[in-house]
């Protein structure tokens, strides 16, 4: 019976040996698995690294080959002869029959289109873009002025002239083509400096959400012969890609004054840069989407062929506000300040007599200013009367001190 105990007890003991033995195997197997999971994530792992590794030493030394590469010649395409052939003219001036490759898009290709040529077979091996001046996109583009029609006071009638000129052309082109009229191409904005031919021009362009494009006629006039014809073709060119565009140019007597032979290089790269924004204008649809407004205060300088049927159609006349002009215009400034009870704009449109609107802002400014440096909560009159002073000693016009006005003020 002892001998039987003795042996069942053995069998337990073996037992539990096999089943440690087995659970000891399994957890070392669980950890080879891990093991080689994680292994294998860092293959993975490092196997990406080589390929990222790899891409860049390829871009590399493709960027490389490209140093060594020698230059390219600039050529200008002349004529397409078939598939294969060109007729280009290089940089150096002499024309030359050349191969092109056939990876090059044909429809890039076409006469006056700037081409790559290779040094020792001249054969054209890349298209370049268009060669663009970067002092033209220097200029003002603005893509959306944010000028209103609301911010001009005392020019009802030359807003209503400009909207049927500019605005509607623009807005609403159905207007004319129903009845058959052709609207004048462009608009000449004639006036003393700050009367608001500059602001007018940018309402318009808010009104059609427009792009404003906007340049002295001094940027266009250059050193070197052809340069300012070249700015001009560039800036037309511009409003045409920037369609619907308003082009604007301001002091348009710099580069449009009256024709005279004085026998000077420059006066003559003046008169070329005039023949090509005259050319340039003639080129324009009277229909398109590209209107152009002109600004001088000195119209009587100007040449008459720009003022002929077919360019600047149309003049407007922007004039020194009158006294009603006066007060629209103190009021659209008065808005945002915070006035004493004694200021009156009445008085002070009589006070501001032959003032533009330009020295009526700041009038406007120089009160809010002398207003600040006391430390004052609000602007009266006191201060708009110094402010007065202060811009008419830097201007022609004559203003009255409201003891003077006195009378006017009954």
């Amino acid at each position: 019976m002892k001998a039987n105990n003795s042996g069942a007890s053995s069998d337990d003991e073996y037992s539990r040996y096999l089943l440690d033995r087995i659970k000891k195997l399994e957890d070392a197997n669980n950890q080879l698995k891990e093991r080689l999971e994680r292994i294998e994530r860092e293959g993975q792992y490092y196997e990406d690294m080589r390929t990222r590794y790899e891409s860049e030493i390829r871009k590399l030394r493709s960027e490389l080959e490209k140093l060594r590469a020698p230059p390219l010649i600039i050529g200008t395409v002349v004529e397409i002869i078939d598939d294969k052939q060109m007729v280009v003219r290089s940089s150096t001036g002499p024309r030359f029959v050349v191969n092109y490759s056939h990876f090059i898009d044909q429809k890039e290709v076409f006469p006056g289109a700037q081409v790559g040529l290779n040094q020792q077979s001249l054969a054209v091996v890349s298209v370049l873009s268009a060669a663009k001046d970067p002092s033209v996109y220097g200029m003002e583009v603005i893509e959306s002025p944010e000028a209103t029609y609301g911010m001009i006071g005392g020019l009802d009638e030359q807003i209503e002239e400009i909207t049927e000129i500019v605005e509607l052309p623009l807005t609403e082109p159905e207007r004319f083509e129903r009845i058959g009229v052709i609207p004048p191409k462009g608009v000449l904005l004639v006036g003393e400096p700050g009367t608001g031919k500059t602001l007018l021009a940018k309402a318009v362009a808010n009104r059609t959400s427009a792009t404003f494009i906007r340049v002295v006629g001094s940027e266009l006039v250059q050193k070197y012969i052809g340069e300012g014809a070249r700015m001009v073709r560039e800036l037309f060119k511009l409003a045409k890609e920037k369609a619907p565009s308003i082009l604007f140019i301001d002091e348009i007597d710099a580069i449009a004054a009256r024709r005279i032979e004085d026998g000077t290089s420059g006066e003559r790269e003046v008169q070329r840069t005039m023949m090509q924004l005259l050319a340039e204008i003639d080129g324009f649809e009277q229909r398109g989407e590209v209107r152009i407004i002109g600004a001088t205060n000195r119209p009587d300088i100007l040449d008459p062929a720009l003022l002929r049927p077919g360019r600047f159609d149309r003049i407007i006349e922007v004039p020194v506000p009158d006294e009603n002009g006066r007060k629209e215009i103190l009021k659209i400034h008065a808005a945002s300040m915070k006035l004493k009870q004694d200021v009156k704009l009445d008085n002070l449109a009589k006070l501001t007599e032959n003032a533009t609107g330009a020295d009526i802002k700041a009038i406007s400014i120089e009160a809010g200013m002398f207003a600040a440096r006391n430390k004052k909560k609000a602007i009266g009159m006191e201060e708009f009367e110094r402010a007065i002073k202060k811009v008419k000693e830097s201007k022609q016009w004559d203003y009255l001190t409201e003891k003077e006005a006195g009378v006017m003020f009954a």
